[in-house]
């Protein structure tokens, strides 16, 4: 197609993009986001009720919420406001406010669609509040992040939060085959380059038909296949802010994917936080905690091999050092998994604070002075290491803990079994001596 806007029926002084064109004109025609809008979803419900109430709508870009809002505001027939938090300050929404007055005055209401919301500041969101709870506007507010973070609790409290999926192959699909019914030609593109081109989109659809649009303007005879689509179109970066949700929810499945021994899954997500851009130190020091907190004594190598991985990358930097990095994540992926280390040693914190200043036992103490040595301090004292067993049976808990607790309880896997065997006969020991001095 050698010239789309003139296949469009445009002037060139006034091209509109494809992803404009094609912008779905009824709620039944927006891709991707049935679990809204099908006739048991939330929205279509609520339109079918001819109750519109404020909402906010959250999603990854290119999944359709100003063209929900635009819908909304047709179905309901309501006046369509549009700000950006991005471009707007208090004065637009001062001036947006007293327009929606002013309709609301003469019978017309008005949906105030704000793109960006969690942009606005938590003054600027609570000056909203008023004019929702009086119905001045119904408010659709649309935001990439998670509004719980970022929306004011009180303006989160008076609106419905709806949440919008990236488009999957199956929608992306749907868009392409629209745009070619309405260009009238099928896209130049082998079927591995056409399911290239959907996930170069990242779940995308303005950003799909914008590639879309870049292919037709290549004006090609013959299919394009997929290493050169590659070279001809340029791949954006995932979508990833490490200062925000996304951030949090990759390092969270890496860990997870450990913990859960797939070193397949946890290489992915090692990888998706790299080329997004997520500084390799950071991954270090959690990988660091991964080792003590879901590796402990199974394994005591992991931790040697995770703090390595961390040197290793000090000192070769990127890309080469990140290798040290993916070698201790698979490590510990594949390594045997015990936390009795992290769980006894949060049930000792508690127990420590639940008793307060309790002394060790009179044996145990140090005696540097004679008073202390009459005291008692010391007294009976076994030198653990001449005991036969190399372990004398001797109490180290405070006289007043009666019952002396089991904060490191081993599960058996890797090395915890070999020191799950000691252990037994150690607390053997203390329990039978217990027993010879009661």
């Amino acid at each position: 197609m050698s010239n789309l806007f003139e296949a469009a029926g445009l002037e060139k002084g006034a091209p509109r993009p494809l992803a404009d064109i094609l912008r779905p004109a009824s709620l039944d025609e927006v891709a991707g986001q049935g679990h809204l809008l099908a006739d048991n979803g939330p929205i279509a419900r609520m339109v079918a009720a001819g109750r519109l109430s404020s909402v906010i709508l959250w999603g990854p870009p290119g999944t359709g919420k100003t063209t929900i809002a635009r819908l909304l505001a047709q179905h309901a027939n309501l006046h369509f406001e549009s700000l950006s938090a991005v471009f707007s300050g208090v004065a637009d929404l001062r001036k947006a406010f007293e327009a929606a007055k002013g309709r609301r005055a003469a019978g017309e209401g008005t949906l105030l669609f704000v793109d960006e919301i969690h942009r606005f500041n938590r003054s600027q969101q609570d000056g909203f509040l008023p004019y929702v709870e009086e119905g001045v506007v119904t408010l659709i507010g649309a935001t990439t992040e998670n509004p719980s973070f970022e929306i004011n609790a009180a303006l989160l409290s008076r609106c419905q939060v709806f949440v919008l999926k990236r488009l999957d192959d199956a929608a992306l699909e749907t868009l392409a085959q629209r745009a070619e019914t309405y260009l009238d030609a099928p896209l130049p593109l082998t079927q591995g380059a056409r399911e290239t081109l959907k996930a170069l989109a990242d779940g995308d659809g303005r950003y799909f038909l914008n590639l879309v649009e870049e292919v037709y303007a290549l004006d090609r005879k013959e299919p394009i296949e997929t290493a050169e689509l590659s070279e001809l179109l340029q791949r954006r970066a995932p979508v990833y802010d490490k200062d925000r949700e996304e951030h949090y929810n990759l390092i969270s499945a890496l860990h997870k994917s450990v913990r859960g021994s797939d070193p397949d899954a946890a290489l992915y997500w090692l990888a998706r936080m790299l080329s997004g851009g997520e500084d390799p130190l950071y991954v270090a020091r959690r990988v660091v905690r991964m080792a003590v907190e879901d590796i402990g004594l199974a394994d005591p190598s992991v931790l040697t091999s995770a703090l390595r991985a961390k040197d290793a990358y000090q000192f070769l930097g990127s890309p080469e050092g990140e290798l040290a990095i993916a070698q201790a994540v698979v490590h510990m992926a594949v390594a045997p998994k015990s936390n009795a280390v992290y769980v006894g040693f949060k049930a000792a914190m508690r127990a420590a604070k639940e008793t307060g200043s309790l002394m060790p036992p009179a044996h145990i103490r140090n005696a540097p002075t004679k008073l202390m040595k009459d005291m008692g301090y010391g007294k009976g004292y076994e030198y653990d290491h001449d005991a036969p067993e190399g372990a004398s049976g001797q109490d180290y808990f405070p006289d007043e803990m009666k019952d002396r607790p089991i904060f490191y309880n081993p599960k058996g896997e890797g090395a915890e079994g070999r020191i799950l065997e000691r252990l037994k006969r150690w607390r053997e020991l203390r329990e039978n001596r217990r027993g010879r001095d009661s």
